[in-house]
């Protein structure tokens, strides 16, 4: 039986939407932005920051700045112990938080290396979700973006995933095997949602079959 979907998406997509359809109409829990306060909390700082870092590497002026500041601070006898919240702790803290998730069922999880933490699980369903990118577009500037904001955003946030990815999975994004469908969002948040619903039956019968 599926008890888990993860939700892996382009930005812009829709995927966030998506997944709450879907996850309101299985009576699922939704890890989510629920999954960044959760982080958060469990590092001890606050989820701007973890919004900042998570699905990312950090940026070389701040790799530079933490090792620096960890060896000043090691160096120092009397000093208490530093905590930095990089793209690595953030990281073993989502693999926590996923893999409880997972443990308890009857979730969806959006992004985050999710795919990646639970490729090994039976009862997981793992969607990529894209769109064309002048439909990206469109959907972020009906957020409010404007259109240089929501252009640098679609052109440079997916990029930084597939950094992310490739640096601490060794694995390139998408990373299709992993994946059980790939869905153009374009069709529509409803469409999509349908066709999600439909293939968790679908891929049930064929599992009890």
């Amino acid at each position: 039986m599926v008890k888990i979907i993860t939700i892996e998406r382009e930005y812009g997509c829709g995927g966030g939407e998506i997944a709450q359809l879907v996850a309101s109409r299985l009576g699922w829990k939704l890890w989510d932005q629920k999954l960044t306060e959760e982080i958060a909390r469990l590092g001890n700082c606050p989820k701007a920051v973890v919004e900042a870092r998570e699905e990312r590497n950090d940026p070389l002026y701040y790799r530079l700045f933490k090792s620096f500041m960890r060896g000043s601070y090691e160096g120092s006898i009397n000093a208490p112990k530093l905590n930095l919240v990089d793209s690595e702790t953030i990281l073993k803290i989502t693999k926590r938080v996923v893999e409880h998730a997972a443990e308890r069922g009857d979730c969806l999880i959006v992004g985050r290396g999710s795919q990646q933490f639970l490729k090994n699980r039976t009862d997981t369903l793992r969607i990529f979700l894209y769109a064309p990118r002048e439909d990206k577009v469109r959907r972020l500037l009906g957020r409010g973006k404007t259109e240089k904001e929501a252009e640098e955003l679609v052109d440079t946030v997916d990029r930084e995933r597939a950094d992310f990815i490739q640096k601490y999975f060794n694995a390139e994004w998408p990373d299709r095997p992993i994946y059980h469908t790939m869905m153009n969002t374009a069709i529509g948040d409803e469409c999509v949602a349908n066709m999600i619903l439909s293939l968790v039956q679908t891929y049930e019968a064929k599992c009890i079959a």
